[in-house]
């Protein structure tokens, strides 16, 4: 028979080693801080950014993943720095360049709901500065406002750097795309020479001549390329800061360029542009004239994001180049 002697010792060494077996247990990190296994749900970790926004100081996660997009002009940004968004608007779906990219993303009509928007689990969201729901947002996740126009779009997309912790992917997309404007842009001045483009969208009660910051391919016209419009397009919609001027159709030989790309506004339920494509005005234009009108499609050429801009670059090179 074992001694009381034995016995305790026995005893002893059974309750150091559950001791040490469970000292080591506590260095073991716990699932909390482990990297998640699966993209559908965010990644557990404290770590945040604080980004400054349109709608003040937002602590935003430092690399967001179930993000919901309701600006719909900056869903392309997100996607060109590799993040999906998990959610956004209608427009995008109709885009002709963008709709490619949109597999599994959630469509939430024309006028988001807050109540769906809140079942997606988001953990950011991007609104315009006007969004009336803006404060709803904010109950749901980190809320992001960003004004249109408030950047070029070279800094925005820096800025969805800096918001996503993805500075290097921007950089990275931002270099890119110099790289074949550089390419291109030698072809395309030497093609046009000193002619001028305008990009002209005809609404009911008269027509929008684009200037550089309000997408339809003026960003790549006249930043990216340095093309020039008429001398009245360039003071009124772009010399001004305003993107864009509204004119009447007697005005229209002043802001019309010796290339034209154009598509109805369709914002007011002019679908066709009838009343100006059919107007002995727009029938007279030199650019009408020699076979220098490019239609655009009035979605896709809305945006002005990374990708629907590097989608548009062919078109609009092919045009000036091989007219």
């Amino acid at each position: 028979m074992y001694s009381i002697k034995k016995v305790s010792m026995i005893l002893t060494t059974i309750v150091l080693i559950a001791i040490l077996a469970a000292c080591g247990q506590s260095t073991t990190p716990t699932s909390s801080t482990s990297a998640p296994t699966s993209t559908d749900t965010p990644a557990t970790t404290n770590k945040t950014i604080t980004y400054k926004a349109a709608n003040g100081e937002v602590q935003v996660p430092s690399h967001p993943q179930r993000v919901v997009v309701i600006a719909d002009s900056y869903y392309g940004y997100l996607y060109a720095l590799g993040i999906k968004p998990i959610a956004t608007i209608d427009y995008v779906f109709q885009s002709a360049i963008l709709k490619e990219t949109t597999e599994g993303v959630t469509n939430l009509g024309n006028n988001p709901d807050v109540e769906k928007v809140l079942a997606l689990n988001p953990d950011l969201i991007v609104v315009w500065d006007n969004d009336k729901n803006i404060e709803n947002y904010e109950q749901i996740a980190p809320t992001v406002a960003i004004k249109y126009g408030q950047y070029t779009y070279k800094d925005l997309l820096q800025e969805f750097g800096k918001m996503t912790g993805t500075e290097y992917k921007a950089k990275e997309v931002a270099a890119a795309w110099e790289s074949k404007i550089n390419k291109l842009k030698p072809q395309v001045q030497a093609a046009v020479g000193d002619k001028t483009v305008s990009i002209l969208q005809p609404y009911a009660k008269g027509i929008y001549a684009m200037g550089d910051t309000y997408g339809r391919g003026g960003e790549i016209i006249y930043q990216a390329l340095g093309l020039k419009g008429t001398p009245m397009l360039q003071k009124e919609a772009i010399d001004s800061g305003k993107g864009f001027a509204s004119l009447s159709l007697e005005n229209l030989p002043d802001f019309a360029g010796d290339y034209i790309f154009t598509s109805p506004w369709g914002g007011d339920g002019d679908k066709d542009g009838s009343n100006v494509y059919n107007s002995s005005l727009w029938k007279d234009l030199p650019a009408v004239k020699n076979n220098h009108v490019f239609k655009i499609d009035p979605i896709a050429y809305y945006f002005n994001d990374p990708i629907s801009m590097n989608g548009q670059l062919d078109y609009i090179v092919k045009c000036l180049t091989q007219s």
